[in-house]
């Protein structure tokens, strides 16, 4: 059995023949579908140069198909030619196809896939729609993000009619679920059981350390947290702040440059730090070296796998009840919400953590009872064991009964 999955993180083959991400959180869900598999080909961005550092693909049974490589929409539509042929001829050689949506590739793929009579399943993982209002895009940018998001829409609407689809969290299965069209509610994890951690308390040692895992782009509602240091700064609060991640694109730019200047203007500038993107396996030990983990996200996508490793970690979570966090996160069981993601609600928020132990340790017990429960093991095994039965194909390893 042979799986392809379509997505558009970028890879890149050593000069050993091992194949790497840069960020890592993908590269583990390919691991954790791989045993099930004979084969996995992934249609994805290839890089020619190797990125400085990364994630690399365990499973050796995995392979990268000869693909363009692009950034995103703006690079992919001019070498649609191109891709469309890569695609017609790799689409009838696989078994089965995984298209991790919205992605640029996803809806190309998906009509080979049908023209080739291969059943496919949808991981709907984000919400163009919900995310363009917050981009700060003007005049004929603004126009091609709307034209390209339209499009992916439009091309969801029909994909999910067709297919059998899962999405990362409460919010995205709403989103989806229509009537004759059922979205099963997924939850997507970078976590192995070996990662869950069993410190029993944080915040004690000075300065306490938070931090921030994040693609940086104005979406994300970064810009707040050098208020908050601030305020927690004035307040007699020893904290200091690390925001890890990558810009993404000028937007992203321009919003790092914001955030650090903010730092300096409020008296911060040494308190605050932009680390830049860190891959998975240096990453997730960086967590155990902090004390709170904040996200004050704006809506737009499913479920941060962020928020798993953070728990994962032992770190108590400060953030935000939009898209499909609320289906992971309890307020005050394994987590704390935010009622509006400003530096004020940041600061009080860190602060009530900091002063109540009784609170603080109660939210990590019930973070490592959320992250045992959704490990990417555990995952993967849910999930094929529904495409299994509905779909009707024999993975090499047993899965989980269907839901």
């Amino acid at each position: 059995m042979k799986l392809g999955i379509v997505y558009h993180m970028p890879f890149w083959k050593a000069a050993d023949g091992s194949l790497w991400e840069a960020e890592g959180s993908f590269a583990r869900y390919v691991d954790s579908l791989a045993p099930y598999f004979d084969e996995v080909s992934l249609c994805v961005p290839v890089r020619q140069v190797p990125a400085a550092e990364g994630t690399r693909i365990r499973s050796a049974n995995v392979r990268l198909i000869d693909f363009p490589y692009f950034d995103g929409p703006r690079q992919f539509y001019p070498q649609l030619g191109a891709a469309r042929r890569a695609l017609r001829q790799w689409v009838p050689t696989v078994d089965l196809l995984n298209c991790r949506v919205p992605t640029p590739a996803g809806w190309f793929a998906f009509r080979e896939a049908r023209r080739s009579r291969v059943p496919v399943f949808l991981l709907v993982v984000g919400d163009l729609r919900a995310v363009a209002p917050t981009l700060p895009y003007r005049g004929l940018k603004r126009l091609l993000f709307g034209l390209y998001t339209a499009f992916e829409e439009w091309a969801l609407d029909r994909m999910t009619r067709q297919a059998l689809t899962f999405a990362n969290g409460a919010g995205l299965a709403a989103k989806h679920r229509r009537s004759g069209v059922q979205v099963i509610e997924t939850k997507t994890s970078t976590v192995n059981a070996g990662d869950i951690q069993t410190r029993p308390d944080t915040c004690q040692r000075t300065p306490v350390r938070i931090l921030t895992v994040s693609r940086i782009d104005p979406r994300k509602g970064l810009r707040c947290l050098p208020d908050a240091v601030a305020a927690l700064r004035a307040a007699g609060r020893d904290v200091e702040l690390v925001i890890v991640g990558p810009e993404v694109g000028a937007p992203g730019v321009a919003e790092r440059a914001a955030i650090e200047e903010s730092a300096r203007a409020l008296g911060v500038g040494d308190r605050v730090r932009c680390a830049g993107a860190i891959p998975l396996d240096r990453l997730l030990p960086m967590y155990r070296d902090h004390d709170l983990f904040v996200l004050p996200t704006g809506p737009g996508e499913g479920i941060p796998r962020v928020l798993l490793e953070a728990m994962s970690a032992g770190l108590p979570v400060i953030t935000t009840n939009v898209a499909g966090i609320p289906s992971l996160i309890a307020h005050e069981q394994n987590g704390l919400f935010l009622d509006v993601p400003t530096g004020g609600a940041v600061a009080a928020a860190v602060s009530r953590l900091m002063d109540d132990g009784e609170l603080r340790r109660w939210l990590i017990q019930g973070g490592y009872e959320t992250a045992r429960a959704h490990t990417v093991d555990a995952q993967a095994a849910q999930l094929l064991g529904v495409v299994a039965a509905r779909l009707s194909v024999e993975l090499r390893r047993k899965s989980a009964p269907a839901a």
